[in-house]
């Protein structure tokens, strides 16, 4: 028997009608969408991270590494045990709580805040182990189920708009149209959203990793024609440095630098268990558990919807499963130097693709992995090439608000309020909650209360709790 089908067989590729060439295909769009966390997580977790005796480049590449490692064995595990076709990675939003808020603001040492990221991982493996996490997530309001793949489209195409530079910040209005015309970068990218959404439309095989690739090489050939300057659409530094030794000596330069020992990092942890204040590290946990819950609970609800594998009840199948993911992915980040784990919203664009089944998530693991020798090199793909994925799927991801029922009162309001929440909040768990707490008050308003469950009712007076403590100031 071949590899092919001996990954077909393992992973049950036709028995979810797909095949080995699509899932990698798939793998390999998640991947691409996902690559810029390898960038992104250490630039932000490195401005509150130190370790004596390393430069700040060296620790850079320290955390990369320890993101990469992380995100295979997550990855790895929603392969292997969950067979499902979802990317896992350090969370956006929660390393720059980590790094900014507790670190830097409140002045934790980041071996204890990195305790608390291990500890919360730590509770979720048990409460996924016994259920507990499957259950909650069961309770949420079919409308809010049904709209949070719409929610998470509208919070996608918001970020890569704002990456891209074509939405940009303004005191008056918050935000507005940048000059798009004018910056070549955003230039760049709506370009390539058009092509990629054509190629999309025409039901081209692979047309969102076909847009990234393309995309970047008409950027770096912009620099190297000279028709804008090459850092208004490329990484600078590479460019220099191909420019100044060529196209391998650049490469042999820029890989043999990286600093691939990251020992002083991992296991660093244990000492943070040590001498901490005990209020405020159950503060510091609470609210990474809290946000991780409902961040993930959102994404699994979301990118399933988009690949049709909800049930009729709008449940997912065997949710302890990628559940577990994402906990065994925040203890292993942990214990190897990097903030909480959790499954992405990028895993829409494979998704998107065709991928179904655990051989794509092996495969992003597999990127992940062959990306090691290659982390000085990463930022050769532009910003603007990796968020047209964003921007794309999410323009795809609004299909899904078809099923919802517009014409009941309290499904439009909690619908509604899931869907708009999540991208003017900057947060897929406050979009959750708004719908959560809604649908349960306007139900009973209705006089329609019989049909609420208890537990709904519970996890909405849970929520308004929280939210009035978060906002009083009371908690972090």
């Amino acid at each position: 028997m071949g590899l092919t089908e001996t990954l077909s067989e393992r992973f049950d590729v036709g028995g979810h009608g797909s095949d080995v060439r699509t899932e990698f295909i798939a793998g390999v769009t998640t991947f691409l969408a996902m690559s810029y966390i390898i960038v992104v997580n250490p630039a932000i977790l490195s401005a509150a991270i130190t370790i004596d005796g390393y430069e700040s480049i060296e620790v850079f590449q320290m955390i990369a590494i320890a993101t990469i490692l992380a995100s295979v064995v997550a990855t790895l595990v929603m392969a292997l045990h969950a067979n499902r076709p979802f990317g896992l990675a350090p969370g956006m939003g929660l390393n720059a709580f980590f790094a900014f808020t507790v670190v830097i603001a409140l002045g934790i040492p980041w071996q204890t805040a990195l305790a608390a990221v291990f500890v919360e991982g730590i509770l979720f493996i048990l409460l996924t182990a016994v259920g507990a996490r499957e259950y909650v997530i069961n309770l949420f309001p079919e409308p809010v189920k049904y709209a949070v793949g719409a929610g998470i489209g509208a919070f996608l195409l918001f970020i890569g708009l704002q990456e891209m530079q074509v939405i940009v910040g303004y005191e008056g209005t918050l935000v507005t149209l940048g000059d798009v015309a004018a910056t070549p970068a955003a230039l760049l990218g709506v370009l390539g959203v058009l092509f990629t959404l054509i190629l999309w439309a025409r039901g081209v095989t692979g047309s969102i990793v076909i847009g990234i690739l393309t995309t970047a090489l008409a950027g770096w050939v912009v620099a190297v024609a000279g028709l804008t300057s090459p850092e208004n659409v490329v990484d600078g530094q590479l460019y220099a440095t191909f420019a100044e030794q060529g196209l391998v000596g650049g490469l042999v330069t820029l890989v043999t630098a990286v600093q691939f020992d990251f020992t002083p990092l991992a296991g660093a942890f244990v000492a943070g268990l040590s001498d901490i204040d005990p209020i405020t590290f159950t503060f510091v946990v609470f609210t990474f558990f809290f946000v991780d819950f409902f961040d993930t609970a959102g994404t699994l609800i979301g990118v399933s919807q988009f690949g049709d594998f909800l049930d009729e009840d709008g449940e997912l199948p065997e949710m302890d499963k990628p559940l577990m993911a994402d906990a065994v992915g925040t203890t292993v980040g942990a214990m190897l130097g990097t903030s909480t784990v959790t499954t992405y919203i990028e895993s829409s664009t494979g998704i998107e693709e065709g991928g179904s089944t655990g051989l794509t998530a092996l495969v992003v693991a597999g990127c992940f992995l062959l990306a090691i020798p290659f982390v000085a090199l990463v930022p050769i793909l532009p910003d603007y090439a990796s968020f047209l994925a964003l921007v794309v799927v999410g323009v795809m991801m609004f299909q899904g608000v078809v099923d919802i029922d517009w014409d009941h009162p309290a499904w439009a309001i909690s619908a509604a309020l899931t869907i708009l929440v999540m991208p003017l909040t900057y947060s897929i768990a406050d979009g959750l909650a708004a719908g959560i707490v809604a649908f349960p008050i306007i139900k009973a308003t209705m006089g329609e209360g019989d049909d609420v469950n208890p537990g709904q009712w519970v996890l909405a007076v849970l929520l308004v709790a929280y939210y009035v403590l978060q906002t009083g100031g009371f908690v972090l």
